[in-house]
């Protein structure tokens, strides 16, 4: 029987260089998207999932998440004081539970490898869940969103599991692509994988997401600081290597996925989650009308 998955990895030491001159002082993380940060967005993502652990990798000039995770006394005091109690209670229910986060440092850029290496003290040997905060998402036709779905297909299957999105064939250049082997509904084995392959030489328009379900095997593969793509540490690589022993399945998320890193994305992110708030899409949809009328 699989193990249950209760903790979750979010690497959050990256700089954010597509979305400046924005993050020169703000991490990129804690962009809001309507009213929350991007972070904020996978927590709760994660939460929904029934992770009970958050392992924040940060790097330097990253503090705010840690706070933005804690208490705020002096705010908390104001707003009680003055009567806002459901401003009150909308932050009391965004803090986690007295323990449940930790903060680890990833002190050089070294890839994303090297940034779930870092939380192997804290994750221990259990299968546990990466992040990448970048990427938030909202549910499809089947009600959850994708972390869940991951989960899902994990308990189902065990083994590794990763979710996986189609894109254009001519876009599969850009990002980790994967053979697609047999099918589980949802899910299906993944008989192999390739970082950014070359034009025209992709195994299938299925590409890597952002959300990993992972065994704690891949802590021993990544700690032989192998430098892969862009030579950095590359996640992709170690698992290469681990899919020689262990299964790995995708999981075809069926809602929708947004890149926040990216100034586009960020911008579509805003949109629909504005529209999928139903105490903001009448208002955000008729001022939306007006920009658009006026194009």
């Amino acid at each position: 029987m699989s193990k249950r998955i209760r903790k979750a990895v979010f690497p959050v030491a990256g700089l954010g260089t597509r979305v400046l001159p924005a993050t020169k002082t703000v991490p990129k993380e804690m962009l809001t998207v309507v009213d929350r940060p991007v972070l904020q967005h996978c927590v709760e993502e994660a939460r929904e999932a029934g992770i009970e652990h958050f392992v924040f990798v940060t790097g330097r000039n990253k503090a705010v998440i840690e706070d933005h995770f804690d208490m705020a006394y002096e705010l908390e005091d104001t707003l009680q004081k003055r009567g806002k109690l459901e401003a009150y209670k909308e932050l009391m229910a965004d803090l986690p539970a007295a323990g449940a986060t930790s903060f680890t440092r990833q002190q050089a850029p070294l890839g994303l490898g090297h940034a779930v290496w870092c939380a192997r003290d804290i994750v221990g040997d259990e299968p546990f869940a990466v992040m990448l905060p970048d990427m938030i998402t909202l549910a499809g036709g089947r009600g959850s969103r994708c972390m869940a779905q991951c989960i899902e297909a994990y308990n189902q299957h065990g083994g590794n599991v990763i979710a996986v999105e189609e894109v254009p064939p001519e876009d599969t250049h850009m990002y980790g692509v994967v053979a697609k082997g047999q099918d589980f509904g949802p899910a299906f084995e993944i008989n192999g994988m390739v970082e950014k392959p070359a034009r025209g030489t992709a195994p299938s328009n299925f590409i890597i997401s952002g959300r990993y379900v992972l065994e704690p095997q891949i802590f021993d593969l990544l700690g032989k600081g192998q430098k892969g793509a862009g030579g950095e540490i590359q996640l992709t690589d170690s698992m290469i290597e681990l899919m020689r022993v262990q299964k790995f399945f995708g999981v075809r998320f069926d809602g929708k996925t947004y890149d926040t890193g990216s100034k586009v994305g960020f911008l579509a992110a805003n949109v629909a989650f504005a529209m999928a708030r139903e105490d903001i899409r009448p208002g955000f949809l008729a001022e939306l009308k007006k920009i658009v009328g006026q194009m």
